[in-house]
């Protein structure tokens, strides 16, 4: 994952946060840039990364011509911020959940 693609996916998911888009759409209905489509679209995006990360480290590993070490180390770094970065978006809504079910009504 590109550092430029991290810091546009930390905008839009605050975007979706700060326009008070829904957080899930309702069954039948087509959501625009919900906070829950914005999350889905990052999984899936540092998923991409991984694979991709993957990939780059086997062709490396049986020699594939063309492929570097430094392709393959900046790759499996762009990799792990990105999971990072989803680790501690999940942590936020856990604990904002937690927070949240904790209350007295």
């Amino acid at each position: 994952m590109d550092v430029r693609m991290t810091t546009g996916l930390l905008q839009s998911l605050q975007g979706a946060v700060q326009s008070g888009s829904p957080v899930a759409a309702p069954k039948g209905a087509v959501a625009g840039s919900s906070f829950a489509n914005a999350l889905g679209d990052a999984l899936k995006s540092v998923s991409q990364t991984q694979q991709q990360s993957s990939e780059l480290q086997k062709q490396f590993q049986t020699g594939t011509e063309g492929v570097g070490i430094e392709e393959t180390m900046l790759s499996m770094q762009k990799a792990q911020i990105g999971f990072q970065a989803a680790l501690a978006v999940r942590n936020r809504l856990v604990s904002a959940y937690t927070d949240i079910m904790n209350m007295s009504v």
